[in-house]
């Protein structure tokens, strides 16, 4: 008897061990596997979080189907070529080129650039609509003669003077969610955050020039 119990105590250890290098190979692979996925979600989601880093960011948030619409419906009666700034899913330039604008797009995040193309293509308009990654604040706008800006307030200053600076004055600005900080919209339409601002760049630097004229007090 004592020495089948020497033998039993021998044995456990053993399979203790055993059972302890198993525990430990299936930790290593769930670790890699955790490790593997997190990697995966990074790549994915780097472009997505990056821009939210920078000193202005600009967010994706998809345009409701009521913005569409008032976006839609301050271009009216207008021609000429279209450009969304931070064109996110494409959605605001497709629905521009199915009324038959030439309509681009600038968005930062070439995850969703790529979605814009494919939706674009899918839907009929890739003919009439470019997508393009690329930083605004590196682009000129001065070639458009519609834009459509879904900012945040941050960056509405900054994108005035530079707007004020790169079009012509037959340009329409169109501001979806936060208006411009000193222009005056020409025409307003949706409520919350579905409102739309129109701003005729014509009207705005006559509204300017008109603003420098006052004349200062006189005592009396």
């Amino acid at each position: 008897p004592g020495a089948m119990s020497q033998a039993v105590a021998k044995e456990i250890p053993q399979e203790q061990g055993e059972g302890g290098s198993r525990r430990s190979s299936w930790g290593l692979l769930v670790t890699a596997g955790v490790g593997g996925t997190l990697v995966a979600l990074y790549a994915v989601a780097t472009p997505f979080v990056t821009p939210a880093l920078r000193k202005v960011c600009l967010p994706f948030v998809p345009a409701t189907a009521a913005q569409i619409q008032n976006v839609l419906k301050m271009l009216e009666n207008r021609s000429g070529s279209l450009v969304d700034i931070g064109s996110g899913d494409g959605r605001i330039v497709i629905a521009a080129a199915k009324k038959g604008f030439q309509a681009v797009g600038y968005e930062l995040n070439p995850w969703l650039v790529w979605y814009s193309r494919y939706r674009a293509w899918r839907d009929g308009v890739h003919q009439n609509t470019k997508f393009y990654i690329s930083d605004l604040w590196k682009v000129s706008f001065s070639r458009y003669t519609n834009v459509v800006v879904f900012g945040v307030p941050q960056m509405m200053p900054q994108l005035e003077k530079k707007l004020e600076d790169e079009l012509e004055s037959n340009a329409r600005i169109i501001a979806c969610r936060f208006p411009f900080p000193c222009w005056i919209p020409d025409h307003t339409t949706g409520e919350g955050i579905d409102t739309v601002w129109a701003y005729d760049l014509k009207r705005s630097r006559g509204y300017e020039a008109k603003s420098l004229e006052i004349t200062p007090e006189t005592e009396s």
